[in-house]
């Protein structure tokens, strides 16, 4: 089963005659289950597809099936419930003035979700925080934990589908695999489907099984997690984007 069918998207800003293009006649699907990844520099336009997908940009063009809704310039109550985010600031994504109880309790709320109690307990341990942390402020915690209270809140009203927006790159780089390894976890125990965007192939090829490359907003190829391991990329700008990746790793 598709969880993801985007056709023909083109996403751009300003107005008309003076539009720029952030995403240029993209397609592809992520089955009920995968994780699939987007990469590329800053400016490539992988985020601009999540954030179309979410309803945060409503200057697109093109056919979006997700979750079984083709969509439209509005998002329904029920689209939420099922489509979540995850952003890469966790500090910035959550209020400061609300405690970890407070942001899980509104986002449940919100999508009607009974025994917010017992949800809110079982949330913490899943992300492994546990009941400790259900009274802290954002500023009393570290910024792995903030993430997973942010990965929490998305799973709150039990969604089918996560769209990760460089999930781990405001981390330091010993919570990185932290979240990673958590987001693997939480991907099977909850049987959700993964859109990943990152700029560090490294992270992408931890968690996803194919991955998608691009370019000024478009793909310029698309290749699974093994081949990309191997090296056996076609496209020059994908065997740039490898090379450097080694190197920085040296």
């Amino acid at each position: 089963m598709t969880a993801i069918a985007i056709e023909d998207l083109n996403v751009w800003f300003g107005s008309p005659g003076h539009r720029s293009y952030a995403v240029k006649d993209v397609s592809f699907k992520v089955e009920d289950g995968e994780s699939f990844g987007l990469v590329g520099e800053s400016g490539s336009g992988k985020s601009t597809i999540l954030r179309a997908m979410a309803g945060l940009v409503p200057t697109w063009s093109g056919r979006m099936i997700v979750a079984g809704e083709t969509l439209g310039k509005t998002r329904s109550k029920s689209f939420y419930r099922k489509v979540q985010m995850v952003f890469q600031d966790p500090y910035a994504s959550l209020h400061p003035r609300h405690t970890v109880d407070q942001v899980l309790s509104e986002a449940m709320r919100l999508h009607g979700v009974e025994n917010v109690d017992q949800r809110i307990v079982n949330l913490l341990n899943d992300v492994g925080l546990g009941t400790g942390f259900r009274f802290r402020y954002p500023h009393q915690m570290s910024g792995g934990q903030r993430q997973r209270v942010a990965i929490a809140r998305a799973l709150a009203p039990e969604p089918s589908i996560l769209l990760l927006d460089e999930p781990t790159s405001a981390l330091d780089v010993s919570v990185q695999a932290e979240i990673l390894n958590l987001l693997v976890d939480l991907r099977a125990e909850h049987r959700l489907t993964y859109l990943m965007v990152s700029h560090d192939l490294g992270v992408v090829g931890h968690l996803c099984g194919r991955i998608a490359v691009m370019q000024e907003g478009r793909f310029v190829e698309t290749l699974g997690v093994n081949e990309m391991r191997k090296l056996q990329a076609k496209a020059d700008y994908t065997k740039h984007l490898l090379e450097s990746s080694i190197n920085s790793v040296r």
